[in-house]
């Protein structure tokens, strides 16, 4: 879905979590984090929601989150039960963010046309993990803003990052309908025609 993208902090080995928390504290991933969200739609797990502080939702956006728990309620929360739900209250342009946690994300990357991954240059101890992108050929890496290091009184001080945009590698039969309708420009109808027999 064009609309529907992740977002995450990764150490190396792609951890994410340890005992519900983040591994890394970064402050400026935190902003970042703000700077993509806001305004839009986020959805999240129940214990995602449950690791924001006072476990209230996050402020200027919209809160969907997808739970198992039949009973669950909260205020300024949209709570569906399955990924299908979570969709069919997206309206077609709505831009929307997966936010975690790790099953949630499990479950919806399959969904996402891109991924903004911070990636914190370490590896620390976790028990939550995102998929690794970097080894997985349907996604490549479409930009990256590097070179950051966490500052003093901005976190754990002295850890470099990177901002990293993945996007959906172009399938192969993708390619291939591309060069077709290139071609039907190029050449005409029926020579096309002929192109589609032979390839498809």
């Amino acid at each position: 879905m064009d609309n529907l993208s992740s977002i995450v902090a990764v150490c190396d080995d792609w951890g994410i979590g340890r005992a519900g928390d983040m591994v890394v504290a970064n402050r400026a991933d935190m902003r970042h984090f703000v700077r993509c969200t806001k305004g839009h739609t986020v959805i999240m797990g129940r214990k995602t929601l449950e690791s924001f502080p006072g476990a209230r939702p996050l402020k200027d956006r919209r809160n969907i989150v997808l739970t198992r728990d039949a009973a669950f309620v909260r205020d300024g929360i949209e709570v569906v039960h399955s990924v299908e739900e979570a969709l069919a209250l997206l309206a077609p342009d709505e831009e929307a963010w997966v936010i975690g946690g790790a099953e949630v994300y499990r479950q919806m990357l399959p969904l996402c046309s891109r991924a903004i991954v911070t990636k914190n240059h370490c590896i620390r101890p976790a028990d939550a993990y995102f998929p690794d992108l970097d080894d997985d050929p349907s996604w490549r890496v479409a930009a990256t803003d590097g070179g950051y290091t966490i500052a003093e009184g901005e976190g754990d001080a002295g850890i470099t990052f990177d901002f990293v945009t993945y996007e959906r590698a172009e399938r192969k039969e993708d390619t291939v309908a591309s060069a077709v309708i290139d071609a039907a420009i190029d050449l005409g109808a029926e020579v096309v025609e002929r192109i589609v027999d032979a390839v498809f």
